[in-house]
């Protein structure tokens, strides 16, 4: 990526969990990256990188005082659509029946973010750009491909992220995925919507993140003898072979091998 993202498009992701470094461990192993615990004055925040470019971040949960959180909020992956007007956003968010989690704040001079959950309860981060746009590589094997909205009413959700940020949705066009529903801007697919009825009992509206992998196969077994938990085998689907994983610390992602792509 070159440039800013278009408004409502996901531009970067980053974990929060218990351990930093051993999710640092993992992932790099995974994917391929580089990424160190951060320095102090940014709170440890470690920037991953994939051939040098950053793909995604990974934090220690902590309260904003450097307190470990107590219960300790559960491990997971936070997906954050571009703003050029954050504070605009975060207004109609509230009017939408939104909350606001945390924000909105500066990143030195990299940019304003802010942490918000949508009517259902899914939590999403705003980003507006500085200095720093989002991830750098998107789409290649090692990087961020797809984010999903996973809710209990799809047509809410619509109505919800169109109301708040300059996206559209519509069913999607891929012959074997009807009813399936597309986040789109500027009419070009950014993300999806996936009915929560879908999932087994007991999991909460959130957002999914998907990674490209050359080998979905090869990548979850690799997962699997570092730790980590299959939620659902790799399988054949419309788009490509995929699987569903939950890293040692219990956050979840998706992986995929695109058709076509092998």
């Amino acid at each position: 990526m070159n440039g800013p993202y278009k408004p409502g498009t996901p531009c970067w992701i980053d974990l929060m969990v218990p351990d930093q470094q051993a999710a640092l461990d993992f992932y790099c192993d995974l994917f391929g990256w580089q990424g160190e615990v951060g320095p102090p004055e940014q709170g440890g925040y470690s920037l991953c990188t994939l051939k040098g470019k950053p793909v995604a971040g990974i934090m220690k949960a902590m309260n904003p005082d450097g307190t470990v959180p107590d219960p300790m909020p559960p491990t997971a992956w936070t997906t954050y659509l571009s703003t050029d007007a954050i504070d605009s956003v975060l207004a109609s968010v509230t009017d939408a029946s939104g909350h606001v989690v945390v924000g909105p704040m500066d990143v030195m001079d990299l940019g304003r973010m802010a942490v918000v959950t949508d009517p259902a309860g899914a939590a999403f981060g705003l980003w507006q750009p500085g200095t720093f746009d989002g991830a750098a590589i998107v789409n290649e094997p090692g990087a961020l491909i797809w984010s999903e909205l996973v809710t209990p009413d799809p047509a809410a959700a619509s109505a919800f992220y169109s109301s708040v940020l300059p996206v559209t949705t519509a069913p999607s066009e891929m012959e074997g995925a009807e009813g399936y529903i597309e986040f789109r801007v500027a009419g070009r697919p950014v993300g999806g919507i996936m009915d929560l009825g879908m999932m087994p009992d007991g999991v909460p509206p959130h957002w999914q993140v998907y990674f490209n992998v050359d080998s979905v196969d090869d990548v979850q077994s690799a997962a699997v003898r570092a730790g980590a938990t299959v939620l659902a085998p790799a399988f054949d689907m419309v788009a490509g072979r995929m699987a569903v994983l939950a890293d040692p610390q219990g956050g979840s992602f998706a992986v995929i091998a695109p058709r076509g792509s092998a």
